[in-house]
C-alpha cells in the first residue's frame, strides 16, 4: 500500500506543477531563459523525456518523504502538510536558491521554482497521509 501512496503523492505533485507552471508560464520562461520554439513554448516541451524525468523525480521525492515520515512518526494529514512545507521551504528551496545565486539567475526564477518546490512538498506530505 505504501507504494501506491508514494505514486499517488508523486502524481499529485506533478499535477500541481502542471498548473503552477501553466499559470506562471510567461514569467518563468522570461526568467529561466529557456529557448523557445516557434509556438512560443519551451523548445523541449514536446520531448516526453522532460515529463518522464519530472515524474521520476517526483516519485523519488515522495518515496524519501514517506521514509522520513515513517521514521519521524508523521502520520496525519496535518502533520504531513506541515512537514512537507518545512521540507520544501527549508531544504529544497535553499538548494535551488544557492545554485541559482551562483549561476546569477534572476530572483523571479528563484521565487517561481522555490514556490513550486515548497508547495509540491506540501502536496506530497498531505497526500502521503490521506490513506
Amino acid at each position: 500500500m505504501e507504494l501506491v501512496n508514494v505514486l499517488v503523492a508523486a502524481i499529485g505533485a506533478f499535477a500541481f506543477g502542471s498548473v503552477w507552471y501553466m499559470a506562471l508560464a510567461k514569467p518563468w520562461m522570461a526568467a529561466s531563459g529557456v529557448p523557445l520554439g516557434d509556438n512560443g513554448q519551451p523548445a523541449n516541451s514536446s520531448n516526453p523525456m522532460t515529463y518522464i524525468t519530472g515524474l521520476i523525480c517526483a516519485i523519488l521525492v515522495a518515496g524519501m518523504m514517506r521514509h522520513v515520515f515513517a521514521l519521524s512518526g508523521i502520520d496525519t494529514a496535518g502533520k504531513g502538510l506541515v512537514a512537507g512545507l518545512g521540507i520544501g521551504l527549508f531544504m529544497a528551496t535553499p538548494w535551488l536558491v544557492t545554485n541559482y545565486t551562483f549561476a546569477d539567475r534572476p530572483k523571479a526564477l528563484m521565487v517561481i521554482d522555490g514556490g513550486y518546490a515548497t508547495i509540491s512538498c506540501a502536496v506530497i506530505g498531505l497526500i502521503l497521509n490521506l490513506f
